[in-house]
């Protein structure tokens, strides 16, 4: 009798190693998705059909956004643009000194950091009409926390945008007050679009998952 319970020992042995290798990539596909989310949805980044209130950030409040997400930015390409900004200029549509400049019509903006992100339209007049918008990026379930780095780079037909003062980084968005930051997300977030190489990777895990679960049923 000695014999089958020791190959049932051994047996049992490589099954809780296969099961814990298969909750280590499942957590490790968990911690390398990343989605990429259409500003606006349909109607994309311009002005609001109706200007006396601020569709995009309501659009926003419905999604819930994650280090390492982006906003993909759409719009016709000389006519309109994108402004990343600190709160104060979003405040007053103020243009002039914005901390990144997009103007090729399908800007993509990854987020590398927790907290609220401001964009103004590059067109004054635009922006007055509330085509503006503050997405919040929930803090890292790691916490671990990236620290204030610059912007992705702008496209800006060869103009590059203000840099941060010598010796300095640029400065990470500031914390939001008052009636310009969007609501906690809901419960039920607006799916989005997933990263072309995070299928990949999901899909590359999966087929180990898949091999180690029949290397578990030939042991047995």
């Amino acid at each position: 009798m000695a014999i089958p319970l020791l190959r049932f020992d051994r047996q049992m042995k490589r099954a809780f190693r296969v099961i814990g290798a298969l909750l280590w990539v499942t957590m490790l596909v968990r911690r390398t998705e990343a989605y990429e989310f259409t500003v606006g949805g349909a109607g994309g980044w311009t002005v609001p059909t109706d200007s006396s209130a601020n569709a995009l950030n309501q659009w926003a409040e419905k999604n819930r956004f994650q280090i390492g997400d982006s906003l993909v930015f759409v719009y016709p390409p000389g006519q309109d643009s994108v402004l990343y900004v600190n709160q104060d200029d979003y405040n007053n549509c103020n243009d002039a000194s914005p901390m990144a400049k997009y103007v090729d019509g399908h800007t993509v903006f990854k987020f590398n950091q927790s907290g609220p992100f401001h964009f103004i339209s590059g067109n004054k007049d635009n922006c007055q009409k509330n085509e503006k918008l503050v997405a919040v990026v929930m803090a890292d379930r790691s916490n671990k926390t990236s620290g204030a780095v610059a912007p992705p780079p702008a496209e800006t037909n060869g103009t590059a945008p203000s840099p941060a003062p010598s010796g300095e980084e640029s400065p990470p968005p500031p914390a939001t007050t008052g009636e310009t930051s969007p609501a906690s997300p809901p419960a039920s977030p607006t799916p989005p679009h997933k990263n072309g190489a995070t299928s990949v990777f999901i899909g590359f895990t999966g087929s180990i998952g898949a091999f180690m679960a029949s290397s578990l049923l030939l042991a047995f």
